[in-house]
């Protein structure tokens, strides 16, 4: 009997699919009772739902490449075999530790009532970055004729940055205290002078050369 829920399972990838979002709404369905009237609001779900996946996305990378075995085997393989590619799980590997800590620090921030916006942002950007190409490479590469029901567990992650993004835009900027004397002065300085301005020029011209690289 044990050995025969495997089989059945991986026979099925609608099922896959159907515990996917079972699993889901049951972490939301603990989320909100836990909450009660205290609830930090739809975020706070969000950042928390999101922190789960990336748990699971960093334990698929983790198995792919050999460190662990027999825990997510039977979905990569029936469910999302896109996974297995080299973008595929470096994506794993980035949702499961960078945005995995910024979930866990914009969560810190909603429970001490600081400004995330800036954290918000970055995540924002990333993470609709990686799953536009993610989700294009997916539908239009060699594993598009193996797509299962269980891709469509990856609309969350088009449809809630949406909502997050109007919020976070939303929120108020924290402008640094600066006098106007000191603002005018820095503007009359050249770029070689201020290096934190450098920097970002250096650091958007080599993520334009990467972006235009990997879109060839």
């Amino acid at each position: 009997m044990v050995a025969s829920k495997p089989l059945s399972l991986a026979g099925s990838p609608l099922a896959l699919m159907l515990t996917g979002v079972l699993v889901l709404a049951s972490l939301i369905s603990i989320i909100f009772v836990s909450g009660g009237n205290h609830f930090p609001g739809p975020l706070f779900l969000g950042f928390v739902v999101f922190s789960f996946t990336s748990v699971v996305d960093l334990l698929i990378s983790l198995e792919e490449d050999g460190y662990i075995s027999g825990f997510m085997e039977v979905y990569v393989r029936e469910g999302e075999p896109y996974l297995r590619t080299a973008h595929g799980i470096m994506i794993c590997y980035w949702d499961g530790i960078v945005h995995y800590g910024l979930y866990l620090a914009m969560i810190a921030a909603i429970g001490q009532r600081k400004s995330y916006r800036n954290l918000g942002l970055f995540w924002l950007g990333s993470l609709m970055m990686s799953i536009v190409v993610f989700l294009l490479g997916n539908l239009i590469g060699k594993y598009s004729s193996d797509l299962s029901p269980a891709f469509l567990l990856n609309l969350p992650y088009l449809l809630i940055p949406i909502g997050a993004g109007v919020r976070l835009f939303q929120q108020p900027k924290a402008l640094p205290c600066l006098s106007p004397e000191k603002v005018a002065e820095e503007q009359r300085k050249h770029l070689y002078q201020r290096p934190q301005d450098m920097g970002l020029v250096l650091l958007l011209l080599l993520t334009a050369a990467f972006t235009f690289f990997r879109g060839l």
